[in-house]
């Protein structure tokens, strides 16, 4: 993928930008600067902040107030990352309906919507305006994951028929789970390994887990619509200076595993290892395993995290779509429900009990 500078793109959107807090300063704002982006006003509850980010990142204008913004600015798109209420709640959920209903295209940092029903409102919304709200999946714009998507769909791998996903996050205790407040930090992460499972296996049909009590870590067991079965480990309690996920994928003969987002090897089908006479390990280089990472050394785009982490490519797709007028392909309020409806299911369901996924 060969990519485009800022300054390079014929088109531009006009972009605002409601929200100045430390992520979006370290991953949002300069991924600006490889998206046909034209950033005219940043808008913050602290206009100072509003003020400093719009100098930092070239806008003209600065705001405390988001109707006033989208009442002078009218832009056509708006970028929202902020945070949540006292209560839980997400703060970029009714913001994307205004935005909306102001005549903006809209993409969000994750998570959408705190459960089913916000998003009811915002899908409403966003059919009601026509307009596009995107939210930032960034594990499934990874070139790790687009490449695993790309393998899972050849006859080689064959038909794909489990997946474990590791990832470190704790589950809070029973009790708790019907509080939105204690609910924000595995609302914040479940979107990342939940995005990844429903993106490569679509949807899940079953779920049950196990639950261990002093990390709050799980392992759960899944069902997919498609016949398949899968592995959730939410890793709680692992050391922070570890690789943060695993992904493996099986299909007939084949897997493809991806280590701490980066590190893909993909396991072909084919290889002759007969078992007792075997004298080497090496295979035929036909089916011989492949191996990608990326190296460190040189300012090169793709070792910058703005890139492997997917921040650009996210960006980047839902720039171009909304260009070109047509639906953004992931990052869907349809990718989202499936991802709530896991959310949701870990709120009610206890350990030990099997559920099956509603609609």
């Amino acid at each position: 993928m060969s990519v485009t500078y800022q300054f390079e793109y014929g088109e531009r959107l006009r972009c605002a930008f409601i929200g100045a807090g430390g992520h979006s300063y370290r991953n949002v704002y300069p991924a600006f600067q490889y998206a046909p982006v034209e950033l005219v006003a940043v808008c913050d509850v602290q206009l100072d902040r509003a003020e400093t980010y719009a100098r930092q990142f070239g806008a003209a204008a600065a705001y405390d107030d988001h109707h006033q913004l989208l009442a002078v600015e009218r832009p056509d798109a708006v970028f929202i990352v902020t945070s949540y209420t006292d209560a839980g709640d997400v703060q970029a959920t009714a913001l994307a309906e205004d935005c909306l209903r102001a005549g903006a295209h809209v993409w969000m940092e994750k998570p959408t919507a705190a459960g089913i029903a916000q998003l009811d409102r915002l899908q409403a919304a966003a059919d009601e305006t026509g307009r596009t709200v995107m939210t930032g999946l960034k594990k499934i714009f990874t070139p790790a994951m687009e490449k695993v998507k790309s393998i899972l769909a050849t006859p080689e791998f064959g038909p794909v028929s489990s997946i474990a996903v590791r990832y470190p996050q704790a589950l809070p205790a029973p009790d708790d789970r019907s509080d939105d407040a204690k609910m924000i930090g595995f609302l914040d992460h479940i979107f990342h390994p939940a995005a990844i499972l429903t993106h490569l296996m679509g949807p899940v049909r079953r779920l049950s887990y196990e639950w261990e009590p002093r990390t709050g870590a799980s392992v759960s067991s899944l069902l997919f619509e498609s016949g398949a079965i899968g592995a959730l480990h939410l890793a709680a309690g692992a050391a922070n200076s570890a690789p943060l996920e695993r992904v493996e994928v099986i299909g007939a003969g084949a897997n493809v595993v991806v280590e701490n987002g980066v590190r893909i090897t993909y396991y072909r089908a084919g290889a002759d290892l007969g078992y007792g006479r075997s004298a080497s390990f090496v295979t035929d280089d036909a089916v011989a395993p492949l191996h990608w990472e990326p190296e460190f050394s040189l300012g090169q785009l793709y070792n910058k995290n703005l890139f492997y982490l997917g921040y650009v490519p996210e960006i980047v797709h839902f720039c171009e779509h909304v260009l070109a007028g047509t639906p953004v392909q992931k990052g869907t309020l349809a990718d989202v429900r499936e991802i709530l409806k896991l959310y949701e299911l870990y709120r009610r369901l206890p350990a030990g009990t099997s559920a099956t996924m509603g609609s």
